[in-house]
């Protein structure tokens, strides 16, 4: 066994090398150091190539630490995410870029577009949508300005707890959460705690952290958030749907590359008047691209109008959907590509 461990370090040690042969090259010719095409494409390799006895979550995740560490080597990035630290934009910044970034949680949604645009984070991630309780629509709403790209999606499941100092139930009088986690609750609470107060706070490592400050509260929040505020679990898996899983997207502000497996988000608008929005859908269909969730949002300055996000399959470069897309731009009265990016896949549960 200790041969096998000096061999693996070695061989470690040997790609570390190469990765900052390549970090140099990298900085001498200005490419990127974060591709998450190449990043995944090493991942599915490995997954296809394993043969157990460990599961192919468990590789993934041994050769996510494996490429986070040897891309610190070349820079270490900053990530931004809804803070503070335990929170689940938290657990999907970890599963996507490793623990070897600098983490900068913050405050808001906003706070996370705002790092990123003016140079403080190289990355940020955000929830876009809830299997249960639909679309973020803070997020939604701030994709509309923003001048960043996605350049990923992460999809997690959400199995929260509810925790407290104690772990007693009888000693609670108040449940905080964030309000999107509240809802994905809703059923749960009402049955099992229909007389303790709930409150909703700007994220759910907030409440484990004000859980850990004030034995009468209990925070809804991931089992790894309860941990690192010492907090005892009252009952778990209190999600109403047990698939419960929560989008994230990855935003940057460099297009990434085709990966053979990928979906394009975009935003248009068009003439209020009878058959505009379903010729607009059509150009779709017509080049054979499944159009997999459709989005409107008002456009605030003029009331009954509206925006529509549409998530396709295929990259903006695939041929059919750079024809459909160049349609579409003539029919709409606004057209914006918020981004291709590799489809996400489901994280073990």
């Amino acid at each position: 066994m200790d041969e096998i461990n000096l061999k693996i370090l070695r061989l470690v040690s040997l790609r570390a090398n190469l990765a900052m042969e390549i970090g140099r090259l990298k900085h001498t010719n200005g490419g990127v150091v974060y591709q998450p095409v190449r990043e995944r494409a090493i991942i599915e390799k490995m997954i296809a190539e394993n043969q157990g006895p460990l599961s192919n979550e468990q590789v993934k995740r041994i050769y996510v630490e494996i490429i986070s560490a040897c891309r610190a080597l070349e820079h270490e990035p900053r990530v931004a995410f809804l803070g503070p630290e335990h929170t689940y934009s938290h657990d999907a910044e970890r599963m996507r870029f490793g623990s070897s970034v600098v983490p900068m949680p913050l405050e808001s949604f906003a706070a996370v577009f705002q790092a990123i645009e003016n140079g403080r984070a190289d990355f940020g991630v955000v929830p876009v949508e809830n299997s249960t309780e639909g679309s973020v629509t803070l997020t939604l709403d701030l994709l509309i300005d923003t001048a960043l790209v996605i350049i990923g999606e992460i999809l997690l499941p959400v199995r929260p707890s509810i925790m407290s100092l104690s772990g007693k139930r009888e000693e609670v009088t108040r449940i905080v959460a964030h309000q999107q986690l509240l809802a994905q609750c809703r059923g749960y609470l009402g049955a099992n705690f229909p007389r303790t107060e709930i409150e909703a706070v700007a994220s759910n490592g907030l409440a484990a952290q004000r859980a850990a400050a004030d034995g009468s509260l209990a925070a809804i929040a991931s089992a790894a958030a309860g941990e690192a505020y010492g907090l005892k679990a009252i009952a778990s898996n209190v999600q109403d749907l047990a698939t419960n899983m929560t989008r994230f997207i990855v935003m940057g502000t460099r297009p990434v590359e085709r990966s053979g497996k990928d979906k394009t988000t975009l935003l248009f608008a068009v003439a209020d008047r009878v058959g505009t929005l379903n010729q607009a859908l059509n150009l779709f269909a017509r080049n054979a691209i499944n159009i997999s969730k459709i989005e409107s949002r008002p456009i605030r300055a003029r009331p009954w109008e509206y925006l529509f996000f549409v998530d396709v399959m295929g990259h903006r470069d695939d041929p059919k959907l750079a024809r459909a897309l160049k349609s579409l731009e003539r029919k709409a009265l606004f057209l914006k590509v918020l981004g291709s990016y590799p489809e996400g896949r489901s994280a073990a549960a």
